[in-house]
C-alpha cells in the first residue's frame, strides 16, 4: 500500500511531466528544461539584474574576497563537478578542514534553508557566513580593495549603482547563485517526450525510484529533494556524533538529532563523496545504503527501511539516478587585473 507521502510524491512527478517542456535557455533568468514549474526562493531587496548577475559570477571566482587572497568561493565548487570539489572534506582559507562536504550550489535558489543543518534561512545569509568563515574574508577591507580596482568600480556602479560594501557584494553572489540552475537532464529530455532518452536500465530504475524503492519520498522531482531534514545513520556510530539540525544555530531541537537536508539528486552522478561527510565514495555504494535503510541508530528517521533490492535492481536505480546529470548553462568569467 502506498504511503500519502508516496501518493503526493507521485503527483508532483505527474504535474511536472504532463506535456512537453520548451527547450533549456542560455539565458539564467530563465529556468531550464525540467525545473519551469518552480518558482525560486526570491529576496524582496534583491531582485535579479543580468548585471548583479554577471557581476556576482566574477566575484565567485575572485581569491580577493578571501583573507589570504589565495581562495575563492570556486575553490571547493567547481564547475566541472557540478559545483563540488569532489572531496571529502574542504579546507578553509586558513587551513583547518571543514567537517562536512561541499555540496552543489547548482539549484540553491529553490531551497529556503542552506547548509546541511539547515541553519542559513536565506541564500544571503548562506553567502555572508561562508564568506567570512569559509575563505576567511574580511568584507569591509575586501570593499575598499574592490573599489580599487577600475573594472570592479565601474561594476559596481552598473549594478547597483553604488561603490562596493558587504551587503551589495554579497547581494551579487547571491543573484549568482540563485540563478545557478540544472537541468535538461536526459531524464527532463524523457519527460518532456523524448522517449530515447533514457536507456532501457535507467527506466528500469526510474519505475523503482517511484515505487518499490520509495526514493520519491524524499527526492521528490523536478528537484529530487523534499527539501526536509533526516537522519539516515551516517556518522551516528562516532563517540561524539555531528547533531546536525539539532544544534543550536540550527533548529535547536534534540528530536532532530542526527538530521541533515536531503541532497538533491540531481547530478548526483559526478558529485560525489556522499552524505554530510563524504564517507561514501561512490554513487552505486550510496544507494546500494540507502536501499537497504540506512544506518541503524535511535534516531534513524521511519521512513527508512530495507527495501529488499537485487545487485540488478541497485544497478537499474544507479542509471536512473545518473540520467538525472543535467547542464548548467555557464560560461566561466575574466577577472580585473
Amino acid at each position: 500500500m502506498r504511503t500519502i507521502a508516496t501518493v503526493v510524491a507521485l503527483a508532483v512527478f505527474a504535474a511536472c511531466t504532463s506535456k512537453a517542456a520548451p527547450k533549456a535557455s542560455a539565458d539564467p533568468s530563465k529556468a531550464p528544461l525540467g525545473l519551469e514549474p518552480l518558482q525560486l526562493v526570491a529576496a524582496a531587496d534583491n531582485p535579479y539584474s543580468a548585471a548583479k548577475y554577471e557581476l556576482g559570477k566574477q566575484l565567485f571566482f575572485e581569491p580577493r574576497l578571501s583573507g589570504t587572497g589565495k581562495t575563492a568561493c570556486v575553490s571547493c565548487h567547481l564547475p566541472e563537478h557540478a559545483f563540488t570539489d569532489q572531496r571529502a572534506t574542504s579546507p578553509k582559507d586558513d587551513g583547518k578542514l571543514n567537517t562536512r562536504n561541499s555540496p552543489t550550489m547548482a539549484n540553491v535558489g529553490y531551497l529556503d534553508r542552506l547548509y546541511w543543518d539547515g541553519r542559513a534561512k536565506s541564500l544571503e545569509g548562506n553567502v555572508l557566513a561562508a564568506w567570512k568563515a569559509q575563505i576567511g574574508g574580511k568584507p569591509e577591507e575586501v570593499a575598499k580593495k574592490l573599489a580599487e580596482v577600475p573594472d570592479y568600480a565601474k561594476a559596481f556602479q552598473a549594478a547597483f549603482g553604488a561603490a562596493p560594501s558587504e551587503t551589495n557584494t554579497v547581494q551579487a553572489l547571491a543573484t549568482f547563485l540563485r540563478h545557478l540552475r540544472s537541468g535538461n537532464s536526459a531524464f527532463d529530455k524523457f519527460t518532456a517526450g523524448d522517449k530515447k532518452a533514457l536507456s532501457e536500465q535507467a527506466q528500469a530504475g526510474m519505475g523503482l525510484f517511484m515505487g518499490k524503492a520509495g526514493c520519491v519520498v524524499c527526492h521528490t522531482p523536478p528537484l529530487f529533494t523534499d527539501k526536509l531534514f533526516h537522519n539516515v545513520g551516517i556518522g551516528m556510530a562516532a563517540e561524539n556524533p555531528d547533531v546536525g539540525a539539532a544544534a543550536k544555530n540550527a533548529f535547536d531541537d534534540a528530536n532532530r538529532t542526527g538530521q541533515f537536508k536531503t541532497p538533491t539528486l540531481r547530478d548526483a552522478a559526478v558529485t560525489g563523496p556522499y552524505f554530510h561527510d563524504g564517507g561514501t565514495k561512490t554513487l552505486r555504494e550510496a544507494v546500494a545504503l540507502m536501499a537497504k535503510g540506512g544506518l541503524d541508530n535511535k534516531n534513524k528517521d521511519p521512513l527508512l527501511m530495507d527495501r529488499g533490492l537485487t545487485d540488478a535492481e541497485i544497478d537499474q536505480l544507479t542509471a536512473f539516478v545518473e540520467s538525472l546529470t543535467g547542464t548548467i548553462e555557464f560560461v566561466a568569467p575574466t577577472l580585473p587585473k
